[in-house]
């Protein structure tokens, strides 16, 4: 007997919501919000042959082909050692304010990552190396203190003098390093790490409140989510009040109140700072923290993304909530933004067991990752969204922007939000081809799918013995009906879309749960701007292929501190294909579900967006008044 429900899996916050929390659960402490759902560890996820394992293992190559004595240079130099390397280029120069962000930080982030996933070892010694030689780097300092610049960029923000973000990239140099130990088990990349918060506290001696927090105004990235996951691993108090001291009223405060002041800020220079607000509510209790983090996550889901789940214009939010009229163009939806909110509606998922967290997930997996990742390995920056432009990667070795890093580290763990559990029950939140071993259960499941272009899933139980326990299944919100089979018998209950299917049964091994889950055709308007739709199908954002991108290949442009063509080499935008049937989905049929092939009355070919490479495209359709 099957006992199912339709109802949400509720659950609570998660003790260790590091991406994927290491094997030993118990290292990370201080935890006061109560129960959790938390994700597997990435060593009892494996990815199984589909698009997803393919563009992990690209970006696994483009990893392994970085040079760690290249990657070294700055850092070698600043401590006094001596480096013969060449340096990489970009925001990687030697006379970059922002070298090691990548270097230092991402690179190690992803490399970690990427072990913890697939068990590249390879990787994971680049990683031991370049932990190994921070380690010397921090030593020859004397002082706690390690950058691929000097401390005189501090002594600059000190001062209120322009500078670029000294912060930011110390929290990528310690979240690199904290990943390597989470997932790696480097003690001394732990030892790093807590060394240069030393210096952090040092260094704030003798900064009084006002002028820490004029400082604050310069992107610090997650500083204060970096200094409370040491306190989770270590338990040390002094972590958690370095942690508060970046804590930025002006940003939190309105917050809290439920207030929008939104506007004119800079997109991700403030997602990392609601991130640390979800961390400390996580290891606090203090339920101020938690209502900061979800007021800001459905304010941004419901009032101010585009249809593929993403945000910002010029890396901002310029308008006012519910209004992204006019705000079509090429630097539109920085690839970075996508990354940060996917982490943060992890942390909301453990809360509350809710399916929208995963189905927004979903939507930013398929149409803001997917994609933006070619055949190189190389990452995208921005996210056009106006008719006629392209995408645009970074070079392999002369550009090292925010989104090459935080596209490294996100196609290096996949796996990571697949699977969530409680302390007997499974959730399914993503459709990836994937097996997991809950080693502490002998329990497992296999997941074969060929998702999306297979509208279901089938899941296989592994159990040494009979056991029994609840399967919750993420009904997403998009699905057209659906039904689930059990050992090939149709049961009678299902749940409604945006919710989680709760199967409860004592499971054998080689029991086999089927899914399916129809799509169906459907437009999302333009907010503020009803005249401009996109088509979906299911999660998939639908383009219309405008042809050929620039024959002469990516546009030349500085791989300095500048980040995409500028409006004189892009050129002005096409304008939006317009729907003969006045409504886009009217325009549009479904040629094929299993090859997600389209037909339109506008003859223009369409395709899911993630299977856009070098094209021209639109994603908005203009729609004509109906006589």
């Amino acid at each position: 007997m099957t006992a199912v429900t339709g109802t949400l899996a509720l659950g609570r916050t998660a003790l260790c919501m590091l991406d994927t929390p290491a094997a030993k659960p118990d290292d990370f402490v201080g935890g006061k919000s109560g129960g959790k759902l938390v994700p597997f560890p990435m060593t009892q996820v494996r990815l199984l042959d589909g698009l997803l394992k393919q563009q992990a293992e690209i970006n696994q190559t483009y990893l392994a082909s970085l040079n760690t004595d290249r990657l070294l240079h700055s850092f070698r130099l600043t401590s006094g050692i001596t480096s013969t390397a060449t340096p990489y280029g970009g925001w990687e120069k030697p006379d970059c304010e922002l070298r090691g962000h990548f270097n230092g930080g991402h690179y190690l982030s992803a490399v970690a990552l990427a072990y913890a996933s697939s068990g590249n070892d390879t990787l994971r010694k680049n990683g031991d190396t370049m932990v190994a030689e921070l380690l010397r780097c921090q030593k020859a300092n004397n002082n706690g203190y390690l950058s691929a610049f000097p401390e005189t960029e501090f002594e600059t923000l000190a001062k209120g003098r322009n500078v670029w973000a000294p912060f930011y990239t110390l929290h990528k140099i310690m979240a690199g390093l904290v990943d390597m130990y989470v997932h790696t088990g480097n003690e001394d990349a732990l030892a790093t790490a807590e060394g240069i918060a030393r210096w952090v506290g040092a260094y704030f001696q003798g900064i009084g409140d006002d002028q820490r927090m004029f400082m604050l105004r310069t992107e610090y990235g997650g500083m204060n989510e970096v200094m409370a996951n040491l306190y989770g691993l270590t338990g040390r108090a002094r972590y958690l009040d370095l942690a508060h001291l970046f804590e930025q009223s002006s940003f939190l405060d309105p917050l809290a109140a439920h207030r929008d002041d939104l506007r004119g800020l800079h997109a991700n220079t403030h997602v990392p700072k609601v991130i640390g607000a979800a961390r400390m509510y996580e290891l606090t209790g203090e339920t101020r923290y938690r209502d900061i983090a979800s007021y800001f996550l459905e304010e941004v889901l419901a009032e101010r993304c585009y249809c593929i789940g993403n945000t910002s214009v010029g890396e901002s939010w310029r308008s006012d909530p519910g209004n992204l009229k006019g705000s079509l163009e090429y630097h539109d939806a920085e690839c970075c933004v996508a990354y940060n909110l996917m982490k943060l509606e992890r942390h909301a998922f453990s809360w509350t067991g809710d399916a929208r967290w995963m189905d927004a997930y979903e939507r930013q997996l398929w149409n803001c990752r997917m994609g933006t990742q070619n055949d190189q390995g190389l990452k995208q920056y921005f996210f056009p969204l106006a008719a006629g432009y392209w995408r645009y990667y970074n070079s392999a070795d002369e550009s090292f922007w925010c989104c090459t890093g935080t596209g490294a580290e996100e196609f290096a763990k996949f796996n990571d939000t697949i699977y969530f559990h409680d302390a007997d029950s499974v959730w399914v939140n993503q459709f990836i081809a994937s097996e997991l071993d809950w080693k502490e259960h002998n329990f497992g499941l296999r997941q074969d799918t060929a998702f999306p272009a297979e509208q279901g899933t089938t899941l296989r139980i592994k159990a040494a013995t009979p056991q029994k326990r609840t399967i919750h299944i993420r009904i997403p919100g998009w699905a057209d009906g659906g039904s689930v089979h059990i050992n090939g018998r149709e049961l009678e209950a299902f749940a409604q879309p945006g919710s989680y299917l709760s199967l409860t049964r004592e499971w054998r091994d080689g029991d086999k749960i089927e899914v399916s889950l129809p799509m169906r055709l459907h437009a999302e308007p333009l907010l503020g701007d009803p005249t401009l739709q996109a088509a979906l199908y299911g999660p998939l954002v639908l383009a219309a292929d405008l042809g050929p991108g620039p024959k002469d290949g990516p546009l030349k442009i500085s791989h300095g501190r500048g980040t995409a063509p500028s409006d004189k080499e892009l050129g002005p935008a096409a304008a939006a294909p317009v729907a003969p049937a006045g409504d886009v989905i009217a325009s549009l049929e479904v040629a094929s579900p299993r090859d997600l092939a389209f037909k339109s009355t506008s003859a223009l070919p369409i395709k899911p967006l993630y299977r856009i490479t070098d094209e021209k495209y639109a994603v908005y359709w203009g729609t004509e008044k109906k006589a």
